[in-house]
């Protein structure tokens, strides 16, 4: 399956922007999928997931109550809601897919997902 991120750019502090990850060559209802970002000079960290088997969602301590995953299997997409952004969320945004039957605790590792997109960059200035 492959993996296409959209929707990054520039936001002043405080605004939202709205990430979109579409699939094709695959069925995304197959996998798991997570957000990852990547700021610079750090590692990547787990952003947020949403579950294939009972679309339950996990989030990172530090998005919580801000971001919201979503997922439209229909059209093949997942989506990443960013409201109340703040400067260090500044980072270049990753979707990925995994296998259907990670545990919960499984969606914080990378290297559990088989499946990459490329990037979309947000900027949040202050």
């Amino acid at each position: 399956v492959q993996l296409q991120a959209s929707g990054g750019g520039l936001v002043q502090a405080g605004g939202s922007l709205a990430l979109s990850c579409a699939a094709s060559g695959g069925t995304f209802s197959s996998y798991g999928v997570g957000w990852f970002r990547q700021a610079p000079g750090k590692e990547r960290e787990f952003v947020a997931a949403i579950r294939r088997i009972d679309l339950k969602t996990i989030y990172a301590r530090s998005v919580k109550g801000r971001f919201a995953i979503s997922r439209d299997d229909a059209k093949n997409t997942v989506f990443l809601q960013m409201n109340s952004l703040k400067p260090e969320d500044t980072a270049v945004y990753y979707c990925a897919a995994g296998p259907p039957g990670m545990n919960s605790g499984s969606y914080y590792s990378a290297s559990m997902y088989g499946y990459w997109g490329q990037g979309t960059l947000v900027t949040v200035s202050s």
